[in-house]
């Protein structure tokens, strides 16, 4: 089910070296690739802003002992950004995510299943450098 996002169409930040600048353009957006394209970085970077950002919530294997889907539905108005998706939801949570019309994904894992996405809504990770710093930012993945 693809809706326009409801929290933010961009995020923007700046690390010492990095810049991530994510153009969102559904309510649920999922980042796939390969193994050591940034994912994980990214998602690191977008967890620091958390702490200055209350739109903003993070989760990822150090949640894996939390019940993921009680958790988002007692949130409002978030940007949710999950990493390690493929361990972190079920598809009783991924079918929830789908209908969830209160808050934002940025999805991150290799597995759409039970997410109801299109390939518009599949994204890699893409980089470049600009002097000394690189900037990530979402590619369509197919």
């Amino acid at each position: 089910m693809r809706s326009d996002p409801l929290v933010m169409d961009h995020f923007y930040t700046v690390h010492t070296s990095f810049i991530v600048d994510l153009r969102f353009t559904s309510n649920i957006t999922i980042l796939t690739g390969d193994s050591g394209t940034g994912k994980t970085a990214v998602f690191s970077f977008i967890r620091e802003c958390m702490a200055v950002d209350p739109k903003i919530l993070c989760l990822n294997y150090l949640d894996r002992q939390k019940d993921i889907r009680e958790l988002i539905s007692k949130v409002d108005g978030k940007l949710i950004v999950i990493d390690n998706a493929d361990i972190l939801l079920d598809d009783d949570t991924r079918k929830y995510i789908s209908l969830d019309d209160k808050n934002q994904y940025l999805i991150i894992g290799r597995n759409p299943k039970n997410l109801f996405a299109t390939k518009e809504d599949l994204f890699g990770l893409v980089s470049e450098k600009i002097g000394e710093q690189t900037r990530f930012m979402l590619e369509a993945y197919l």
